[in-house]
Formats: C-alpha cells, structure tokens, sequence
C-alpha cells in the first residue's frame, strides 16, 4: 500500500521518501508471495467500486511497467448461496460479467474441485502477480521521482501543526507536510497513541500449497464459503480461499483465524490442529491435489473488528491500515485513496477510523 501511495504522489509531482523497517522483498509482513486473489465476489457497493477501479490501474500499471500482472484465470465461488445471490445482484446492478452453473457443470469445467451445490462464476477475477506487482509499483514510483529507504525503521513521528510533521529515523529526522503511515502489523506499535484508529488485531496465518495430480488440468481462483445448516462443514475454521501459483502450486487457506501475534516475535511455525484441518478440506474438496503435499505459508493478517479497511486523515497523518486478510487486490486504488487523502480529499465513509463511534 505504501509503494502504491508513493507512486501515486509521485507521478502527481509531489516530492516523496518511502522509509521501510526491513530489506526490500522481505517475507517478515503480509505483501510477500508470488500470487494474490484478484477476487470481485464482494455484494458491498464500496468495495465493488474500488476493485473496479483496481482493475484499470492493474492494467495502466503493467504498461507504464511492461509487466503482466493479472492473470484472468476466472474466480468460482461456492457455499452459501444466498450470499452468492446477494453477490450476483451487486455485479448485475454495476454490469459486472457473472453467472451461476449447476456443481455438475462446474465439476466437469474444472475437474481437480469438487462441489456441493450451484457456482458463481466471476470470469473477470483470477490472480494478481503479487510479486511482480511489488516490482512494478517500486520502478514506476521511483520513475516519477520517489525515493526509497530500506533498513530504515522509523522510531517517531512527532506532529508539530497542520501541515508539520517530523519522522525520526536512526539517521535523520525528516520534515515534511504530510506522512502516510501504511505499517501493516506495526501500525499500532508506531501510531501509538497520535492517531485514534478501531482496534487493529494482528493474526499468524497459515495458508499453504499443495502439489497437483495431473498439471493438464485448469485452475480458476476460488472462494468457498460453509455451509452453516451442512454438519459436514462443522471442522470448518471459516471460508476458504485459493489460486494456482504458478511453480509452487495449489494455494489454499482458512481465512483470518491464526493464532494473534505479536509482529515482532512470531514463532512462524504452523498450528498443527489448523493445518490438519486445512489438509482434510483439501482431501474432501481439491481431489486435484496430493493433500499429503502442504508446504505451510507464514504471513500476518491485522484486521479490523467489521473486516473494513482504515483509509483516513488525522490531520497531517494519513493511515492505510487494516486490511483484514483481503487488501491486496485493491492495492492500487488504495494508492489512489492515500494520495487523496494526502492532497485534502476524502474516502468512502465505509473506511473511516471514525465509523462506529458514538458522535458528541
């Protein structure tokens, strides 16, 4: 989110320093791995705007970098068919191309899942290449003039006035009339108590791949939800989410409920009752893979209470924070949101700090 910002501000000529605590292509956060959902199966108006908008900016992104980022591989989505119904109505009302198939259909179309009951297919989604995304977003911010720092923890941000603020480094203080604090699982730990933001919990998670049976067969991304009448579903930890990375292969993870953490001592080793779990969904539902093949993935979700993503202005502080274990896809548009924020504009009542609270 932080690059995004950055080039963002830069090609809008503002002057821009992006301070990073770790190496670049660090796997210590939430931003590393080769593949994202490029998931449009949301019923929120506000999140379907901004994907929309994510999805041209992918594509501006990958000329202005000469980088294919998106791969439009198609999002199915099973479970829970009145969400789904909820889903279809929100893409028809902005004419996003999506439809349902019988699980017959789909199990024919896509032979390494199995289904329970009808598919909602996105043919617009796939997967972001997160990776070359990270790449790109960095070339085309330092094209337009923004300097990177990494290795650079920032140990204090001292607000002096509207349009003051001071960062402090080991090596410098920087002055500067806006900063943009995009911290992920260190936001609370950095903001302290100079911004006033909904409770931000950092989780461990643990999603993992598995090795496909037969490399012939077609992998859509995939989001599926239980069944809550279905006792078949009981060992469920919460929806499930998955993709092809290309190389590593089928993705797959229980959604945002990993052990909480602390960021800076995290054990990085996998709950075993989770992944035992994670493994016997995998045998039940992805007959298309060895379930015996789970390489774990450690990264770090810090979410929300509502799961709803903190874009605000504290004065001359603006905070990225919170996005909930589904961020990435829009991470562009986001940028946009940031800059906006920076130059006095405003975002989505939706991702207020504010929202919840009890006005005098």
């Amino acid at each position: 989110m932080g690059y995004a910002a950055a080039w963002q501000l830069a090609r809008r000529g503002r002057s821009v320093v992006l301070l990073e605590q770790f190496e670049q292509g660090h796997h210590i956060g939430a931003s590393h791995g080769a593949t994202r959902n490029f998931n449009m199966a949301y019923p929120e108006p506000d999140y379907l705007d901004l994907v929309i908008e994510a999805r041209g900016l992918w594509d501006e992104l990958a000329d202005e970098s000469g980088r294919q980022l998106l791969d439009l591989a198609g999002l199915v989505n099973h479970g829970d068919v009145p969400r789904l119904q909820r889903i279809r109505a929100a893409h028809a009302a902005r004419g996003i191309e999506s439809h349902f198939i019988p699980a017959a259909e789909a199990a024919d179309r896509w032979q390494g899942m199995n289904f329970r009951g009808d598919v909602l297919v996105v043919p617009g989604s796939g997967r972001v290449r997160a990776a070359d995304a990270l790449l790109a977003l960095h070339g085309a911010a330092e094209a337009h003039g923004a300097r990177f720092e990494y290795s650079t923890p920032v140990r204090d941000i001292r607000v002096s006035g509207e349009d003051r603020v001071v960062v402090v480094t080991d090596a410098e203080e920087i002055q500067a009339r806006r900063v943009v604090v995009t911290a992920g699982a260190w936001t609370s730990k950095l903001l302290g108590n100079l911004v006033r933001l909904p409770q931000l919990v950092v989780t461990q998670e643990q999603p993992a791949h598995f090795t496909p049976l037969d490399d012939s067969l077609a992998w859509p991304s995939f989001n599926h939800n239980p069944d809550p009448d279905d006792p078949r579903d009981a060992y469920w930890y919460s929806p499930v989410y998955g993709m092809l990375t290309p190389g590593e292969g089928i993705k797959a993870g229980w959604h945002g409920v990993g052990p909480v953490t602390d960021p800076d001592s995290r054990s990085f080793t996998p709950e075993p009752v989770q992944l035992e779990a994670l493994t016997r969904y995998v045998r039940e539902w992805l007959p298309g893979v060895d379930p015996a093949t789970a390489v774990p993935i450690s990264c770090t979700y810090t979410s929300t209470p509502d799961e709803d993503f903190v874009l605000d202005r504290f004065g001359p502080v603006v905070v990225g924070a919170g996005f909930s274990g589904h961020g990435f896809k829009f991470t562009p548009a986001i940028g946009r949101v940031l800059a906006d924020l920076t130059d006095g504009g405003d975002s989505p009542a939706r991702f207020s700090a504010r929202r919840g609270q009890v006005q005098p």
